[in-house]
């Protein structure tokens, strides 16, 4: 679709009162529309495993992954989910123990990512006098890997990296670089914004990740594959060594409301299998599909474990491999 096409602000249609316009507002409407928080234990990761992951030379890595368990994120994204595994209260001394019992159950490798469901130098969540702790457990790794929101990437980054025996890599929620959709997500970020801090973490010799959201809320199914084509573009501008699409999916109250209103859907699986062949064919870093959910409800189900598997492929390989045909669907659903 050519960019004349595209729509850069919302229908006119869309009655401003459901959704507020300011910040403060927007929090009140996105936290009362919560389910329950899941109990966790404070001791432990919420979740941990090892995975398989192409690194930036074209290397299959095994990868630890560990999702910590700590204070809430200060901001209220329309789209998160994350808040649903995490606490309401800082736990000092807590995440040390949490890597130790990962690594306990997990075997040996050389990379590991310290997901925290929000920003890893947020020191609500993660308190400062813990990084000494933390750098003695991931001192043997050869790549770090945590999350931040790009106004948290400051001297207390740069600090960790310094101290850091291995490689650092920072990732950041982009979600989109549709100007108006991205203000609405509640993100406190504009891309420009990002860019600072994108830029910043490049002056410091820190790797870059990527998180882009596919058809994110109030985006138009039509324009779905061509703001993640934009979003890659922006995010390997940025210098980032890899970006992962992430379908986004229901399950935070929020989304669910606005799907009542008409304003959000779930992206067509072909608009992953599109953003994820583009962002490849750019050969600028490595493009990733998130494939955590099960199948939709609204996908072919005689294609859809081919085409899933085929994304599963093209994340290791970083290679566009042959489209899945399907006679039932065309394999365009």
């Amino acid at each position: 679709m050519s960019d004349a096409g595209m729509r850069t602000s919302l229908p006119s249609s869309y009655p401003p009162s459901l959704y507020p316009k300011t910040r403060m507002d927007r929090d009140v409407w996105i936290l009362a529309r919560r389910p329950v928080r899941n109990a966790l234990d404070p001791s432990q990761p919420y979740a941990f495993f090892v995975e398989d992951e192409c690194s930036a030379d074209g290397e299959i890595v095994s990868v630890a992954t560990v999702f910590l368990t700590n204070r809430e994120c200060p901001w209220r994204c329309l789209m998160c989910d994350l808040w649903k595994n995490t606490l309401t209260e800082t736990v000092p001394g807590a995440i040390p123990s949490q890597i130790d019992y990962a690594l306990e159950h997990l075997l040996p490798v050389r990379h590991i990512k310290l997901y925290n469901s929000g920003s890893f130098f947020d020191t609500r969540a993660i308190p400062m006098q813990d990084h000494p702790a933390i750098l003695s457990r991931v001192a043997s790794f050869e790549r770090v890997i945590v999350e931040c929101h790009p106004a948290l990437v400051s001297e207390s980054c740069f600090r960790f990296n310094d101290q850091l025996t291995g490689r650092l890599e920072v990732a950041m929620g982009l979600e989109t670089v549709h100007p108006e959709i991205l203000e609405r997500l509640n993100k406190g970020m504009t891309s420009d914004q990002f860019a600072t801090a994108a830029s910043r973490l490049r002056e410091h010799n820190i790797d870059l990740r990527v998180f882009i959201l596919v058809k994110p809320p109030f985006m138009r199914q039509q324009e779905a594959l061509y703001w993640a084509e934009r979003s890659l573009d922006f995010a390997f501008a940025c210098g980032a060594t890899a970006a992962t699409l992430i379908p986004t999916r229901p399950g935070n109250g929020a989304l669910e409301e606005l799907s009542n209103l008409g304003d959000f859907s779930q992206p067509r699986l072909a608009t992953l299998e599109g953003a994820v062949a583009y962002g490849i064919s750019l050969n600028r870093g490595r493009v990733f599909a998130d494939l955590w959910d099960g199948n939709p409800p609204t996908e072919c189900p005689h294609c859809y474990p081919s085409r899933i598997a085929r994304l599963r492929s093209m994340n290791l390989q970083q290679s566009i491999s042959e489209p899945v045909s399907c006679p039932h669907c065309g394999g365009d659903n």
